[in-house]
């Protein structure tokens, strides 16, 4: 069985995160085996596949949605494009700060210094390859946010709505507490955040929970003992099976990677000329193709355990 390996190499995450973003210049000492490098093979995608094509996406407003610009991050990285989509509401400082970075270009030839199988892909060391930090200040944790759910429901709420736990917003999973308990809190509100689930992009920091800075992981998969103490601030909608195909370092090392693989740029989608940019639209999670395909999940069901929302995207 697989499962071992998996608990083990999960049960050592918070505490390689902790050791990279406090030792910034750490170097392995030997190459990855071909056993332990990423074999997107073993580890399949959980994109959902859609057959929808563009035209069709910008036509059918009910069904998709249009990613704005300035929340779409593109990574691209020596194994393949990476287009990611920020939440703003749910971490706005984070997303102040990586939107800043990104445009800054300190994280162009950034590596992905930190890679475990079945796990995530750490990068956004800006020390390593420049001997500076980013020149920002920390961040202090957002590791849920408080949401209204007159304002901001749960689009697709997983079991009954006032009771649910899991579902979407805007596409991105969401954990919460039930609805029915905006009712009796001072702000009429409820905690929420997004879990660790495959896709998630999330914050590196030390022991401290407001050292958040520049570093950041992938999720290669589900991982949600780090739900509530990471910020998750984002979700990849293409390039799922380029994440999995970054280079994994030895599980011996912690996942260190020895001749890492590379992001060569990363852009702000708004930055580009029109002409340029990847437009993308994200299936609506409160339209009715994808309630009808989810009417019969079982309100037990993790969000987790469900595809990621699908997108289509213009070049």
């Amino acid at each position: 069985m697989k499962l071992a390996p998996l608990v083990v190499a999960a049960s050592t995450l918070s505490l390689g995160l902790f050791a990279f973003a406090q030792t910034k210049t750490e170097a392995p000492a030997e190459s990855a085996t071909p056993a332990e490098a990423a074999s997107p093979a073993e580890e399949a995608p959980a994109e959902a596949a859609t057959t929808v094509t563009v035209e069709e996406a910008k036509a059918d407003p009910a069904n998709w949605r249009a990613v704005d610009p300035e929340r779409l991050f593109i990574f691209d990285t020596n194994k393949g494009r990476v287009l990611i989509e920020a939440f703003p509401e749910v971490a706005p400082k984070h997303y102040a700060q990586f939107s800043a970075i990104i445009r800054s270009g300190d994280f162009d030839g950034t590596t992905f210094h930190r890679v475990i199988n079945g796990f995530m892909a750490q990068g956004g060391d800006i020390f390593a390859l420049k001997g500076r930090e980013s020149g920002l200040p920390d961040i202090p944790g957002e590791f849920t946010y408080r949401r209204d759910p007159a304002t901001m429901p749960l689009n697709f709420a997983i079991g009954p709505a006032d009771t649910a736990k899991y579902g979407y917003v805007n596409g991105f999973p969401m954990m919460t507490q039930a609805s029915f308990f905006s009712e009796m809190s001072k702000d009429g509100l409820v905690e929420s955040w997004i879990p660790h689930c495959r896709g998630v992009v999330s914050t590196a920091r030390t022991s401290d929970p407001d050292s958040a800075n520049s570093q950041f992981f992938l999720m290669r998969d589900t991982s949600q003992h780090l739900d509530k103490q990471y910020t998750a601030w984002g979700r990849v909608v293409q390039g799922e099976d380029v994440v999995l195909a970054i280079k994994a370092g030895k599980e011996s090392l912690n996942g260190e990677v020895a001749l890492p693989d590379i992001l060569m740029g990363a852009k702000v989608a708004a930055d580009l000329p029109k002409a340029e940019r990847p437009n993308v639209w994200v299936e609506r999670t409160d339209g009715p193709i994808f309630m009808a395909a989810n009417a019969d999940v079982d309100e037990d069901l993790n969000v987790c355990d469900l595809p990621s929302v699908p997108a289509v995207v213009e070049r």
